[in-house]
């Protein structure tokens, strides 16, 4: 008897004390502490699949800084080394696989953490949690079901314990054995009012101040980019936090003695000390998948549980997660240190068009760039697409897959954006030249999708109080499990996935935002958007390209790059991209935009993860009171059985386009049929 469950039985007495594996050869992975063992799901038979088993503990790990394979790590050089001249850390661990691994598809499916937190699950499952243990966990079993062994770890070294996020322990980079120092760009913008503030949000640990009472550190406040900074007096704030009403000094906090105005952008720029080598987490993630993968089971003392098990391994990333996926093939980290393919395919969803602040001394992991905030952070630089491009205003040329193809094995790649990713990330500078005036197709080994008139995240949450109108609630994940089988018949069967599909300035569906506006429908009481996120040029100092060291806090900004919006149509659904059923056959407008409310301040800007929602007039008659452009439901569906059979008939085109499985048809017509009749 071989494979997990034999190795759980051997294993027993191991279980209680936990366990360590010591790694001969393999990849760089050192040891193995295994702190939870046990069945997952309560024992629940994912068909064909079986059982699974839960396996979660820390891997420990090691790196040669004067490896070739790791030279593009930031400060690596700089970290302490052991006895044998290698640099340790660790990282939390999470693995979910068939019980038997004969009945699994000898897939791994790696997750990208977002800030600790799991997300695969949720997103294809509908479920989910960071500690997916029961069987309302497994949600609706998709990736059990098809057979994946799911693993996570730990990535971001700023991501703070607690909640069951995965976290990792990274070493400080020093210089000739002492502190290393640096000024610090931080920004902070709250959505509502209150006396102190993380000087990096998202459960992040900030780097601290090096002076409680610095002071050449020095912070300035605006409502918005383009107002002017007014600079805060030094006795006006303090690095301090706030707890019961009492305010105690922290280095890792800000408080404003006046208090943060929602909305405004405060800047400050501080010295902070201890940078962590944060690009550990692109070695990490490069070590843990490849050990999985390829590591030997026959060594006493270093079993894998997937060992033989494995054939192919896929990289699942949205949002940050996604732009995660981005940087690490970008810098080339899909090859092993044996020059072994890491991931054979990658799905990065809702990424954006950048990367992240993932390599460089003093990375803050957690900051994206947005039309209101986090603009000066090192998140959508050039180049931006995967065939070679120039900047004719900046200079320079290049593509983001020039190192990922020298170093060796690059994966088949698909990019998914909604329509929040076009206004709020810049997603069409993917897919463009960086003066918005021609496309650019993407490689052969890449794939980019639209999910027209969706938004970034699937929300189930009615208010969170910082948007103006009603949110989209598109639901979007049956075409993400849709893309993933196709993911997987692209790597393993060589059948080509659909092909891409997104707006493109040639046909027209791509636009500018003074086209936008002319064609956005007048909606009594809506306000579209002025502007959508551009990314701007900016200039990190003489170091930043050859050591990754910010010289420039803040950075030099520069002109912004031309971002452009997808068109919609007479309804102000978006014409391009995957339409699915409720966009199709609609019964109201969705967009991928949504504006900061009063209260939050920043009021008329873009709210960074939100779209809204807009319902058609439901009779004529209505239609003509509300003096709304739209047409009315009961004049395009004369009936019920009309609706649905339109409905039906858009959700089975997309079936046989391969972007809907047949059981996500299923679903689809059940929601659509459950609908409230039309009645005027």
């Amino acid at each position: 008897m071989c494979g997990i469950r034999a190795w759980l039985t051997r294993g027993a007495i191991l279980i209680l004390a936990s366990c360590w594996w010591t790694s001969a050869g393999t990849a760089e992975v050192v040891r193995v502490d295994v702190q939870r063992r046990e069945a997952f799901a309560d024992g629940h038979v994912f068909g064909r699949s079986g059982s699974y088993e839960k396996i979660a503990g820390r891997i420990h790990l090691e790196v040669d800084p004067d490896a070739a394979c790791n030279d593009r790590i930031v400060d690596l050089k700089r970290a302490p080394r052991n006895r044998r001249g290698k640099v340790e850390f660790w990282t939390d661990f999470f693995l979910l696989a068939p019980a038997d691994p004969a009945r699994g598809n000898r897939r791994l499916f790696y997750d990208v953490n977002n800030r600790g937190n799991k997300l695969a699950l949720g997103l294809l499952q509908d479920q989910g949690g960071n500690d997916p243990t029961t069987r309302a966990d497994a949600g609706n079993g998709f990736l059990m079901r098809q057979g994946y062994a799911i693993l996570w770890c730990g990535w971001n070294g700023d991501a703070r314990p607690g909640n069951g996020r995965l976290v990792m322990g990274l070493p400080v980079a020093q210089q000739n054995g002492r502190p290393i120092t640096g000024k610090v760009y931080t920004e902070v913008c709250v959505d509502a009012p209150a006396p102190a503030a993380p000087l990096c949000p998202g459960d992040s640990d900030p780097y601290p101040t090096v002076d409680l009472d610095d002071p050449d550190a020095r912070l300035t406040m605006r409502p918005t980019r383009a107002d002017k900074p007014v600079e805060v007096s030094r006795d006006g704030w303090a690095f301090a936090r706030c707890e019961d009403g009492r305010v105690t000094p922290d280095p890792k906090s800000l408080w404003v003695k006046e208090g943060l105005r929602p909305g405004w952008l405060y800047e400050l720029v501080y010295t902070a000390k201890d940078p962590r080598v944060t690009g550990l987490g692109l070695a990490a993630v490069r070590d843990v998948v490849s050990f999985f993968r390829h590591a030997k089971g026959d060594q006493p003392d270093a079993p894998n549980p997937l060992a033989g098990a494995v054939d192919r391994a896929y990289g699942f990333g949205v949002s940050q997660s996604g732009r995660f996926l981005q940087h690490f093939v970008y810098e080339g980290f899909n090859a092993d240190v044996q020059g072994r393919a890491v991931f054979d395919a990658v799905l990065a969803h809702v990424p954006g068009a950048g990367r992240g602040s993932f390599n460089h001394r003093f990375a803050q992991t957690t900051r994206y760039g947005s039309q209101h905030e986090e603009r000066l952070f090192p998140c959508d630089l050039f180049p931006f697409t995967s065939t070679p491009q120039t900047d004719p205003i900046a200079g320079g040329e290049g593509d983001t897959l020039r190192v990922a193809r020298r170093r060796g094995p690059v994966p088949k790649t698909m990019i998914v954006q909604t329509s929040t990713e076009y206004w709020c990330r810049g997603a069409s500078l993917l897919h463009t030249d960086v003066l918005g005036q021609r496309d650019v197709a993407p490689a052969e080994d890449v794939r980019i999708y639209f999910l027209a008139g969706a938004q970034h995240g699937v929300s189930r949450n009615a208010d969170r109080g910082i948007h103006q109108y009603s949110l989209n609630t598109l639901d979007h994940a049956p075409v993400l499990r849709a893309l993933v089988v196709a993911m997987d018949d692209w790597a393993g069967q060589g059948i080509s996935p659909p092909p891409s599909r997104y707006p493109k300035i040639a046909d027209g569906t791509l636009v500018d935002m003074v086209t936008y506006r002319k064609t956005f429908p007048r909606i009594p009481g809506v306000q579209a958007p002025a502007e959508c996120y551009a990314p701007l040029r900016l200039d990190f100092g003489p170091r930043w390209a050859s050591e990754g060291i910010v010289d420039n806090a803040p950075p030099e900004a520069g002109p912004a790059f031309v971002t452009l919006v997808p068109a919609v149509d007479a309804d102000g659904n978006a014409t391009a991209g995957i339409r699915l059923p409720d966009v199709a056959v609609p019964l109201g407008t969705f967009t991928g935009w949504n504006l900061r409310g009063a209260a939050c301040g920043g009021e008329g800007m873009l709210a960074r993860f939100f779209g809204a929602w807009f319902p058609l007039p439901l009779s004529i008659e209505d239609q003509r009171q509300g003096a709304d452009p739209r047409a009315a439901i009961l004049e395009r569906y004369p009936s019920r059985e009309v609706y649905l059979t339109r409905f039906a008939e858009s959700a089975l085109a997309l079936a046989r386009e391969r972007f809907l499985l047949d059981e996500d048809v299923v679903r689809l017509l059940e929601t659509a049929t459950g609908r409230p009749d039309f009645e005027p």
